[in-house]
């Protein structure tokens, strides 16, 4: 009876101790963390649980590794956390810090493109982010479509520039299938073509349908496109002249030159963007044929060449004209 008596002491005693030690574990990995600040933290692929509760411990993410071990393994989640850059907020618990790593809540890194830089230009940025890893590939002038783009670490830059490849193609196939009727376009790459030099040709939205439906009209009437953007690309490949064009510069063989060839150039001259795609696909109803700057960062717009000659006599006394003298006291 004595030795029974003791045994049922010792089973109470060991479950008050176990429901004890549980109850604090619980306490524990749910209370504020000591973390005074953001954590960053890069689990690799193939990490067990140690390795991980090591490197947040030294990060300082968890104060103590073993019992972040404990607490994951008594959730049944040792193989569920998964590898990535990881920002832990300050004070987080263990509780959000193994969530977090459950639910591969990653840092998103973003780099931006934007409309009309040539490929050229959009590499070179792709290659200077630090995050991005490996090589980039060969990219062909205007296979882009200039956006914000979302990755995690270890995207490799072959893979955002194929999204950006591929989100081009998308908007392309999509939008020449409600194409406006009529166009003089026989594939969707002559369209990319122009909407490369209406990208080029202003930075105002809300232009770009007329601008577009200038060239368009002028192919339809057999004339040249006269775009200055063409020249320089021909010149620099995009890169700004740091000049007026000069005539020598005119003159000068130029494949892309629309002022030397008929119809588009060879390829586009940018990567443009989605405002400049739709506009060519969907040009304003004008019967315009010249267009020339206004003295406001847009541009006034002629059917005719005596209207547009007169826009261009405008043009250039607004470019002689000294700025006004400031109002006196």
């Amino acid at each position: 009876m004595r030795v029974l008596l003791s045994l049922l002491v010792i089973i109470v005693v060991g479950s008050a101790a176990v429901l004890g030690a549980a109850w604090w574990e619980d306490r524990y990995f749910a209370q504020t963390g000591s973390a005074s600040s953001e954590k960053t933290v890069v689990v690799t692929p193939g990490s067990g649980l140690r390795a991980i509760a090591g490197a947040l411990q030294q990060a300082g993410v968890v104060d103590n590794a073993l019992l972040f071990r404990v607490g994951v393994m008594r959730r049944g989640k040792t193989a569920q956390l998964k590898a990535g850059e990881y920002a832990f907020p300050p004070h987080a618990s263990e509780a959000q810090v193994m969530d977090m790593l459950v639910s591969r809540k990653v840092i998103e890194h973003r780099i931006t493109v934007a409309e009309g830089l040539t490929s050229e230009a959009a590499v070179a940025l792709v290659t200077a982010d630090p995050v991005l890893a490996g090589p980039v590939t060969v990219t062909p002038e205007g296979s882009l479509l200039p956006e914000t783009y979302l990755f995690e670490r270890g995207t490799t830059r072959a893979e955002i520039l194929d999204r950006m490849h591929k989100a081009q193609e998308t908007l392309l196939v999509q939008e020449w299938a409600k194409r406006k009727e009529g166009l003089p376009f026989m594939t969707p790459q002559d369209a990319l073509k122009l909407a490369s030099i209406v990208e080029k040709e202003t930075g105002i939205a809300s232009e770009r349908p007329r601008i577009a439906a200038v060239f368009i009209n002028r192919i339809n009437k057999g004339m040249k496109l006269e775009s200055d953007p063409t020249i320089i690309y021909g010149l620099s490949r995009g890169v700004p002249l740091g000049h007026p064009l000069r005539q020598s510069e005119l003159a000068t063989p130029n494949p892309y030159s629309t002022y030397q060839i008929e119809g588009l150039p060879p390829t586009p001259i940018c990567n443009p963007g989605r405002d400049a795609i739709l506009a060519v696909l969907h040009p304003a109803d004008a019967d315009d044929l010249y267009f020339v700057a206004d003295g406001t960062g847009g541009h006034v717009f002629a059917s005719s060449l005596a209207e547009h000659q007169k826009n261009v006599a405008r043009w250039r006394r607004l470019q002689t004209t000294p700025p006004a003298a400031p109002a006196g006291p």
